[in-house]
């Protein structure tokens, strides 16, 4: 049996890419052998799979056996700016910033940082986040398609991605009633919009009003076109 080492390796995973509603969230987590072979037999793995009661639980295993988390918060309002062009080409270049803001941020002393490509083409998606990193250019980054699926320290982070972006939500919720998941096509988060824009004639300032999948669901809406553009 091939003997756990202490060697430290990252994972980079974000939450809440499609949602119309809400924060992206983005974590980077970073681990040793033996942590992740521990978290394993926890119960790691894409977060999408996993109960909210078992990412809670295993989210406080991931911040007690790491040796390092960094976890970023990308508000709609930096969303819409990068998906309109602004602040960065695409949803995907602004991807790529954060995560190289992510490794540039890690004291630890990392070789490889695996990270989940939004890109078709991972290589591509690596190279362009090694082009924004300025402190940690040593680093080697892999990037791969469903990485959480292939790789327990990029599922590690996912799970901390979608814990801190389902208690945003929560607290978001507080303020806005019931928004349900964030996704265009979920009932209660459709039922949310309507009354919104019905009652105050404008999107709530928690829509990414870039999003095209927003602007489709809201066009059917009465008077839509006077806030949208």
């Amino acid at each position: 049996m091939r003997r756990l080492s202490n060697r430290l390796v990252a994972g980079i995973d974000e939450a809440g890419r499609g949602p119309v509603l809400g924060p992206m969230v983005m974590a980077c987590v970073v681990l040793t052998e033996r942590a992740e072979r521990a978290l394993v037999e926890l119960g790691v793995r894409d977060s999408k799979l996993m109960s909210k009661e078992s990412r809670e639980r295993v989210g406080k295993a991931v911040r007690s056996l790491a040796a390092e988390v960094r976890v970023l918060v990308i508000e709609p309002r930096e969303i819409d700016m990068a998906v309109e062009g602004v602040s960065a080409r695409n949803l995907n270049d602004l991807e790529a910033r954060i995560a190289a803001r992510l490794i540039d941020s890690l004291t630890s002393d990392v070789e490889v940082v695996y990270v989940d490509s939004p890109d078709p083409k991972p290589d591509r998606y690596a190279s362009l986040i090694a082009s924004y990193l300025r402190r940690r250019r040593e680093v080697r980054i892999v990037a791969d398609n469903e990485a959480e699926s292939k790789y327990p320290v990029v599922a590690a982070a996912s799970i901390l991605a979608k814990v801190e972006r389902d208690r945003i939500v929560k607290r978001l919720e507080r303020v806005y009633g019931p928004l349900g998941s964030g996704y265009p096509s979920d009932p209660r988060t459709k039922a949310f919009l309507e009354r919104w824009v019905r009652e105050y004639g404008v999107l709530p300032p928690i829509v990414r009003k870039s999003w095209k999948t927003a602007k489709k669901l809201l066009s059917s809406l009465k008077g839509l076109n006077d806030y949208v553009d």
